[in-house]
């Protein structure tokens, strides 16, 4: 046994000096290839094997893009290169750049891809992956999701949660004895409940729901989690919690398809989309053809998905730094309530309607202010299909991860781009959404521009016209509080903690 044991030692000792040379001859290749494919960009001078630059990223997120840009900023280049998880990234400060991007997603350019490692983490169905006609087509059948009508039918909604989840809010405080608390889960949850009710609302039981939050938030959990794809490990779950979702939200495409063929009006978004399906799919049927291209119940609970992961932290994000803004300038404050009044009020016994909100202007400004202030999704993912030349004197090389960032482009052509000013998007003299459209980037560009845009911009708004007009708040300010913080999208240090109290006589009730 004994010289079993020294001879094992021995070949041990003999194949250390191999195995060295082995790994300092893949440093010194993973180095190479490294600096090849970074040319004249800025960025480390080594990265560590493999893992690159990772561990920064995933411990400080905030510092990690920060330094990016400012390497972008610094070289004048507006580009910067790292390395992640054996995968070599392009971060992309200049809008132009950027817009550059956007405009070539197709098989031999640019790949949208959501997240690093979203491939593996939102599943086969998704829009974010499609292409040229085919992507056209379902964009076709998403439009009447999102049409003046159905955004009514969705604002009804979105008021009635809020209003619930404000309620719940204010109990607390008044439970609390008053007390600040950080509003970036509550918020979370309200947007939860407001994305099922208005995606899917009839459709899902209470344990259903109960469900859908804890598969939710396994996801929210792997995103920010190694991509290691083994049982235990938050990305796994993260996959599996993907995968009940998805086949959740099927179930209910199937049953709105029934409902709408029985001749029922639309309720929710799923509604008004199956709504147009059924028809298509009836008659491709009575022509003897079969079903059109995306509209099997499975591809739809995948794209239902998609919409879910779109509003609902990206909401999240919104709603807690327009809390921030407003409490640092009382004056617009002032103005959005101003506002409200004129065409709504807490006893006015009704929500607000689609008409009234249409007017209210300078509210709309702040909503869109808000999102060009702190653009909840920073960073816009594409992976480099084939190689690409991006300027004259550099080509992003293939399977290459670039990061156009929205957040920097919002800091660009804007006048004075640091200040939080609504006027920008008010005053006619300034027309400042038209004058630097390109670098307002907060919804994408080019073919996979958000769908839902307008109906993110109309949450925020009825939130912003129903939070001042029945709540007096208060920021608890600490140092850094409104530092920007990865949760995945960006927001407030501390989790926008804040007092809050009842402001009007009656709470609204409809």
């Amino acid at each position: 046994m004994a010289a079993e044991s020294l001879s094992g030692f021995l070949d041990i000792r003999a194949a250390a000096p191999f195995l060295v040379a082995a790994m300092a001859f893949y440093f010194l290749v993973e180095q190479l290839s490294y600096h090849r494919k970074k040319g004249p960009l800025p960025g480390p001078p080594l990265v560590m094997p493999f893992l690159g630059s990772v561990a920064h990223m995933l411990r400080d997120p905030t510092g990690f893009w920060d330094g990016q840009a400012a390497r972008a900023r610094k070289s004048g280049m507006g580009l910067a290169a790292d390395f992640l998880v054996g995968r070599f990234i392009v971060f992309i400060r200049d809008s132009e750049l950027s817009h550059r991007v956007f405009a070539n997603v197709r098989p031999d350019a640019f790949h949208l891809i959501g997240h690093p490692f979203g491939n593996k983490l939102f599943g086969d169905h998704n829009l974010i992956y499609m292409f040229g006609e085919d992507h056209k087509d379902l964009r076709r059948r998403i439009a009447p999701n999102f049409t003046p009508r159905a955004l009514s039918t969705y604002a009804a909604i979105q008021q009635r949660v809020i209003l619930s989840h404000l309620r719940r809010w204010l109990d607390q405080s008044a439970a609390e004895g008053g007390k600040a608390f950080p509003i970036r889960v509550p918020c979370r949850d309200m947007n939860l409940e407001t994305s099922q009710t208005v995606f899917v609302g009839p459709y899902l039981t209470k344990e259903a729901r109960q469900q859908f939050e804890r598969d939710y938030n396994l996801f929210n959990v792997g995103l920010m989690a190694m991509p290691v794809d083994l049982p235990g490990f938050a990305f796994r779950r993260a996959r599996q919690g993907v995968a009940r979702l998805v086949r959740t939200l099927r179930e209910c495409a199937r049953e709105s398809k029934a409902r709408m063929r029985a001749g029922a009006e639309p309720e929710c978004l799923v509604d008004y989309w199956m709504q147009h399906t059924v028809r298509e799919i009836d008659e491709a049927a009575a022509a003897g053809h079969p079903p059109p291209a995306h509209t099997d119940d499975e591809e739809i609970g995948g794209f239902l998905f998609d919409f879910l992961f779109a509003a609902q932290d990206a909401s999240t994000s919104s709603l807690c730094w327009a809390v921030t803004a407003l409490d640092s300038h009382p004056d617009v404050v002032a103005r959005v309530r101003a506002e409200v009044s004129e065409v709504w009020s807490p006893d006015s016994g009704g929500p607000i309607t689609a008409e009234q909100l249409l007017a209210m202007k300078y509210t709309q400004a702040v909503a869109r202010e808000v999102v060009r202030y702190r653009p909840p999704a920073t960073l816009v993912p594409h992976i480099a299909g084939e190689p690409f030349q991006l300027t004259e004197w550099y080509t992003v090389p293939k399977g290459a991860i670039v990061f156009p960032s929205v957040y920097e482009s919002s800091f660009q052509g804007f006048p004075d781009a640091d200040a939080f000013d609504p006027e920008r998007f008010f005053s006619e003299a300034r027309r400042e959404d038209v004058a630097f459209k390109r670098n307002f980037l907060a919804f994408g560009a080019g073919a996979h521009q958000c769908v839902g845009q307008r109906y993110a911009l109309n949450h925020l708004a009825l939130f912003l016209a129903l939070f001042v007009s029945v709540v007096d708040f208060k920021r608890d300010r600490t140092e850094g509080c409104d530092d920007p913080v990865y949760m995945p999208t960006i927001v407030p240090k501390d989790g926008c903690a804040v007092y809050l109290k009842q402001r009007c006589a009656k709470f609204p009730s409809f």
